[in-house]
């Protein structure tokens, strides 16, 4: 007689237990080609997300325009890994303005070449002011170049200096030889009736045996040759000498001032006389008594360039 069991359909106690403990002991059935091959698909996909997004942005490429923002001008970077003051200036040549950023520890020569990269104007046939001529053997930190500042280029192609020189040239050597000629000026009659009115007492201070740079403001309490005040400004961004009385203010453009010429007053050498020549003639002379000695260098200099020595 069979043993009585479970009525069918229905599982008898403690099955499930024991299946789940079977399926839990049984060895792990091989995967075949096609489920290996899903899993490792599945598990490359879970790998290339973690990846992702734990990787860093891609870097600018060489040459990005943002990379090279904090460059002005993209020039003047400071060498070395240092970087270099730089100062904005307006460069003014031929009515045009250029805005760059120039390194403050440049010199003047080095300022000629920028320049010359610019305008094409060859260092050599350029007159460079800022407040007077810029020297070529300072730097720009040491004649106190300011953010902003305005520097004025002179120049033209050498046909024209060329031009322009040769009368200058032998304008000179015509008043150098008059000048050995003739008594010293300052004990000739037209000059000592001016003289002899002696010293004015607002003239500018001197400095006997020293060479500077022109003043900021004109220089003034000096006479002219009726014995009237004058004073000489000069006007770099035009290019221009203004001489002033009490009457008027002349205008005169440089290129027009033929010459320059000076000469120490006797028993006041610290102060000079001196003569711009207007034209063609020893009659067009404009005199000035009393200037500072310091600066008659630079007002030569500054009035008839320095391609005069060339």
């Amino acid at each position: 007689m069979a043993a009585a069991g479970a009525p069918d359909g229905m599982e008898e106690p403690g099955m499930d237990t024991e299946a789940e403990t079977v399926a839990a002991e049984a060895p792990a059935r091989p995967l075949n080609c096609v489920e290996a091959e899903a899993a490792a698909g599945a598990a490359a996909e879970d790998a290339c997300a973690a990846r992702g997004s734990l990787q860093p942005a891609p870097a600018q490429p060489p040459g990005d325009p943002a990379a090279q923002a904090s460059v002005s001008n993209g020039e003047d970077a400071g060498g070395g890994g240092a970087a270099r003051e730089l100062v904005d200036l307006k460069i003014i040549w031929n009515k045009t303005k250029h805005d760059v950023k120039f390194p403050l520890d440049s010199t003047g020569s080095e300022l000629k070449q920028k320049i010359h990269s610019i305008t094409g104007l060859p260092p050599a046939m350029q007159k460079v002011m800022y407040k007077g001529l810029v020297p070529e053997d300072k730097t720009l930190r040491e004649i106190k170049v300011t953010s902003g500042a305005k520097i004025m280029v002179v120049g033209s192609t050498i046909n024209d200096v060329l031009a322009v020189n040769t009368p200058k040239d032998s304008a000179q050597q015509d008043a150098k030889a008059e000048e050995n000629k003739k008594e010293p000026l300052c004990r000739q009659k037209q000059h000592r009736k001016v003289l002899d009115k002696g010293k004015p007492e607002d003239v500018m201070p001197s400095v006997k045996g020293a060479q500077e740079r022109l003043p900021t403001v004109p220089l003034s309490g000096m006479y002219n040759k009726s014995g009237g005040k004058v004073r000489l400004t000069f006007k770099l961004e035009q290019d221009q000498l203004w001489i002033g009385t009490k009457e008027r203010t002349e205008k005169l453009p440089m290129g027009s001032i033929k010459n320059v010429v000076s000469e120490p007053i006797e028993g006041h050498e610290d102060y000079h006389m001196m003569a711009f020549q207007l034209g063609p003639t020893e009659a067009s002379y404009y005199w000035v008594y009393w200037v500072p000695t310091q600066y008659v260098d630079a007002i030569k200099d500054t009035v008839l360039g320095k391609w005069q020595y060339f």
